[in-house]
């Protein structure tokens, strides 16, 4: 699970990625958003950390954090933007969700599939959904995603897909 390119100057990563000097290098980039609670931000010449201190549970408050982090992506004209958590699979990818729905115009739907198709392995825990949501509602007035949870026995029928997004269908357990 190395990094994985979402623009020409975004990426998405575990916490190994930012450790490695030439690849931050290689790809020019100038700011690290480092999601993490326990890894180190890397001091680099001309390259800055922003650290977002969460854990990757559902109760924490990730959401709190999704504009100035956006902010600081879109206003990073200087270079690449390497965005990571422990393994670059629920906080990581939950920021650069938000970034691209709040200055990409896109919806979550839309945001999710674009980071999962660079990303395929791509497994946020369900209170980052439920706060992706909200913030998509904040953004748009409206959800473009439904997010169902699994059913207790007996089992149900699967959950039907968004007629807006008929590609994902989200189960959360």
């Amino acid at each position: 699970m190395a990094l994985s390119q979402i623009t020409p100057t975004l990426f998405l990563s575990g916490a190994e990625a930012p450790m490695n000097a030439t690849l931050v290098s290689q790809k020019g980039i100038t700011l690290i958003v480092n999601a993490t609670l326990n890894h180190a931000c890397p001091t680099y010449p001309g390259v800055e950390c922003l650290r977002i201190p969460v854990s990757d549970l559902p109760s924490a408050r990730l959401g709190d954090h999704f504009d100035r982090v956006a902010e600081r992506i879109h206003g990073n004209r200087g270079g690449g933007t390497l965005v990571h958590c422990a393994a670059g699979m629920s906080r990581s990818p939950a920021l650069v969700m938000a970034y691209l729905m709040r200055y990409r115009g896109v919806t979550l739907c839309q945001a999710h599939r674009w980071v999962q198709e660079s990303r395929p392995y791509v497994r946020l825990n369900a209170g980052f959904w439920e706060q992706l949501l909200q913030y998509e509602r904040r953004l748009y007035g409206k959800n473009t995603v439904k997010v169902a949870r699994e059913p207790s026995p007996p089992p149900r029928p699967p959950p039907r897909t968004s007629r807006l997004c008929p590609q994902l269908k989200l189960i959360l357990t």
